[in-house]
């Protein structure tokens, strides 16, 4: 065997957690360099019965690469780019699952020469994210608002199968028949997959298996936690960069002023993205930068402000641009807000300067309950990715805070408001709060369930999330994913615990 299978030391202690701060166990681990290895590695855990996890860059925050013993397997040495290609007017990269998102940036600048300016829309903060991670949770960002989430920009996936036998898809050549699809292996046999029964909500939703009437085989894999197969390489589809790229961010001194203000965009303006921070989550990021030196470029938000709303606008020219901003001028003055209160960017310089924002502040908040875990290591920050309909944007909220309220648990919020789709971290500093929080988020699950909403967003399911899945879907759909992954996987090998708990 050319693979290098090690029993699992402390020198690979830091391959057992990811970004959730969960940390697990494992007997083995191996870092493949091709897929041949993968084939390998695989065959060695089936002629010993482990169980095998698959991780990347490990910025997953639902512990979906967090090992259950058995055989970790670390795709980040398969990190190569081949391509461009064109297929029509589409330019396509081919990127194998350890390549990093911001390795796949610098990729693309490379190409401007002679392919013009282009970009891979799915933008998670996190630019460290690998993209074989981004693939198995359907990753998504800013402006998914507009574009998409990963789903949306893979064309093709290759997969590795639990048996061994691989898979090349590419969109449009395998799609089910109604609920049933025929899987065509490269070896030329068929896999009969029975899709479950249960329909999506109509939200952004990365919660369990991708299941429509007629779709496509490619959907099915994309954000499957990695539970049907090892993803090898991902055909990834570029999109033309937009000649302005303008951001603005709006100071609004009350929750209710920047609900009203995300409803009036919604309806006048063509952004692609639309964020949210609300006055807990700009207290945390102002009590760093007190004694943080490295935050020092980070713009001050003055403590009057109870929510900041950054928009971003792309247009083809200068005119457009403006066209769009005079309507979002118009929408924030209808709501109240104060146009004199906004921050504007539209260079590169301005931009950087927003995102680094944007990434100070979830970062501060995990530097926070690090140090309280120093006092009680038990904890750790609950945060949500739940998702609803554009109609339940502010009963949702007023469930968020009336919670929060009742138990006194303080919390920081953020994220993708213009998906209705915003992160509610609960920052516990004690074992009771931490206690108390759980109970609340799994009330919460129900009720945005309720409302048909998604349990998870964007961060995936992982081993997180699983009793969030059920409540969901109910234990009839749950039975249905179980019975989809034992058509790929009889013996559950790939990926335990993500999704649903593994049988017996």
């Amino acid at each position: 065997m050319s693979l290098r299978i090690e029993p699992f030391t402390n020198e690979y202690a830091l391959y057992l957690r990811d970004e959730s701060r969960s940390t697990g166990e494992a007997a083995y681990i191996a870092f493949p360099s091709d897929e041949e290895a993968i084939r390998e590695a695989l065959s060695f855990a089936r002629a010993n019965g482990l169980p095998v996890t698959t991780q990347g860059g490990r910025t997953g925050l639902a512990a979906g690469a967090v090992p259950h013993g058995g055989l970790l397997l670390n795709l980040s040495r398969m990190d190569r780019i081949s391509g461009p290609e064109r297929s029509g007017g589409t330019v396509l990269l081919r990127v194998q699952p350890g390549v990093l998102l911001v390795n796949v940036r610098k990729y693309i600048e490379g190409m401007r020469a002679e392919y013009g300016p282009l970009f891979f829309p799915p933008d998670p903060t996190e630019t460290t994210a690998s993209i074989g991670g981004m693939t198995a949770c359907n990753a998504s960002g800013a402006r998914t608002y507009s574009y998409g989430a990963t789903r949306k920009h893979v064309e093709g996936l290759r997969i590795v199968l639990a048996d061994s036998r691989t898979v090349t898809l590419r969109r449009g050549a395998q799609k089910a028949s109604g609920r049933k699809l025929d899987l065509h292996c490269d070896d030329g046999s068929r896999i009969a997959l029975q899709l479950p029964s249960y329909r999506m909500p109509s939200v952004k939703n990365a919660s369990g298996y991708y299941i429509e009437d007629g779709m496509d085989a490619v959907d099915l894999f994309t954000g499957s936690d990695g539970t049907l197969g090892v993803v090898t390489e991902a055909l990834l589809k570029l999109t033309s960069l937009p000649e302005q790229i303008w951001e603005v961010g709006c100071l609004l001194d009350t929750e209710e002023k920047a609900l009203g203000l995300v409803c009036a965009l919604r309806e006048n303006c063509r952004l692609a993205s639309l964020e949210y921070f609300d006055r807990g989550a700009l207290q945390v990021l102002r009590d760093r930068k007190r004694w943080d030196a490295s935050l020092r470029g980070i713009a001050d938000v003055p403590e009057h402000t109870a929510s900041l709303i950054f928009a971003e606008i792309h247009a083809g020219s200068r005119e457009e641009a403006f066209g769009e901003l005079r309507k979002l001028s118009a929408c924030l003055k209808s709501c109240g807000g104060d146009p004199d209160a906004t921050w504007f960017g539209w260079n590169a310089a301005d931009i950087r300067r927003f995102q680094a924002f944007r990434h100070a502040v979830p970062e501060s908040v995990n530097m926070l309950i690090d140090e309280r875990r120093r006092k009680e290591p038990g904890i750790t920050k609950l945060g949500t990715d739940m998702s609803v309909e554009d109609k339940d944007l502010r009963a949702v909220f007023a469930m968020y805070r009336e919670g929060l309220a009742e138990l006194g648990l303080q919390s920081a919020i953020w994220g993708h408001i213009g998906n209705n789709h915003v992160h509610v971290n609960i920052l516990p500093s004690s074992m009771d709060e931490y206690r108390r929080a759980k109970e609340l988020y799994a009330r919460w699950a129900q009720r945005v369930t309720d409302m048909g909403g998604a349990v998870s967003a964007e961060h995936g399911v992982g081993k997180l999330k699983a009793g969030f899945l059920e409540i969901m879907y109910g234990p009839q759909a749950i039975g249905e994913m179980r019975a989809l992954k034992r058509s790929l996987d009889p013996a559950g090998m790939l990926n335990p615990g993500n999704l649903f708990p593994p049988e017996g």
